[in-house]
């Protein structure tokens, strides 16, 4: 049993499929559909976030296969870490609810991390949008700057987007997962510098690819979000990097977002004591490759 009271199930198959979600009944119930009529057949898990638009309901009603999990709170990006132990598959692909993998990529991924043990996480090529256009992200992580170690399926990268990653089940839950403190928005930051200071390799795969159609959900409060990122920013420089580089990267987070950066600031100081419990300063190799990235 995990903090839901919901005891793990045993899918079949190789990838387990996991979707967070809060208050997006029409756009999940859309990107589910995409999911479960894949020719892999992934079973696929949907935490709930206390959505009240009666969410878990509607998908048990349209899809019975699918595993719906209602957290009792808002757990942020942590709900995927209850997907995550409910699978029983050794890799695990996420899913946001404007988001779906396209036909034959989890196959393809399931044969990537098999041929290579190594590898915690593939980071895909994302296709945002009806016209397919390459995810901004995906262009930085495929010109990656950091050392190309031979013999893995892709460049090296310190980064992803969640709804276009696929993780290896025991490197994901070895870390801890995503983290509590950050909560939601960047939280791929840390994980990413987990898995690699655990000793996994973190890859970008352009044959394994994603869709993501965030035109599709309504706009929330683009100003709050702007400050919970710049706000995550600061969490996730005080969580991994050295006080020198956390303290640069504060600076220019606050001087580079105006008055958001300071109430950004204001907010992650309520949380420095979940900064201060969950401090693990990157080895240096990886601060080094994370200054390499910021030149």
């Amino acid at each position: 049993m995990d903090e839901t009271g919901v005891p793990g199930l045993c899918p079949l198959g190789r990838v387990t499929v996991v979707v967070a979600t809060r208050d997006r009944r029409e756009q999940l119930l859309a990107s589910v559909g995409r999911l479960v009529a894949l020719p892999e057949r992934p079973h696929v898990v949907v935490v709930d976030n206390g959505s009240g638009d009666g969410t878990p309901e509607a998908v048990r009603t349209a899809y019975g296969q699918v595993t719906v999990i209602e957290a009792r709170r808002n757990l942020g990006a942590v709900a995927r870490t209850v997907g995550v132990r409910a699978a029983r598959t050794p890799y695990v692909a996420f899913s946001d609810d404007d988001s779906w993998w396209e036909p034959g990529a989890l196959a393809r991924a399931a044969a990537v991390l098999d041929t290579h043990p190594g590898v915690g996480l593939l980071a895909a090529r994302i296709l945002v949008g009806e016209e397919g256009r390459l995810d901004p992200v995906c262009q930085l992580l495929r010109d990656s700057p950091l050392p190309r170690t031979p013999g893995l399926p892709g460049p090296a990268v310190l980064g992803f987007v969640a709804c276009g990653a696929v993780v290896r089940r025991s490197a994901y839950l070895g870390v801890g997962g995503f983290s509590p403190v950050v909560f939601f928005l960047g939280e791929e930051t840390v994980l990413a510098e987990d898995l690699a200071s655990a000793g996994w390799d973190l890859v970008y795969c352009e044959e394994v690819v994603a869709r993501h159609h965030p035109g599709s959900a309504p706009p929330r409060h683009p100003g709050r979000r702007r400050r919970l990122q710049a706000r995550n920013a600061i969490l996730s420089a005080w969580l991994r990097r050295p006080a020198g580089s956390a303290l640069r990267e504060t600076s220019a987070v606050v001087s580079g977002t105006g008055p958001d950066g300071w109430r950004a600031l204001g907010s992650a100081l309520l949380r420095s004591p979940g900064v201060a419990r969950d401090r693990r300063v990157v080895p240096p190799w990886l601060e080094e490759h994370l200054r390499l990235l910021g030149r």
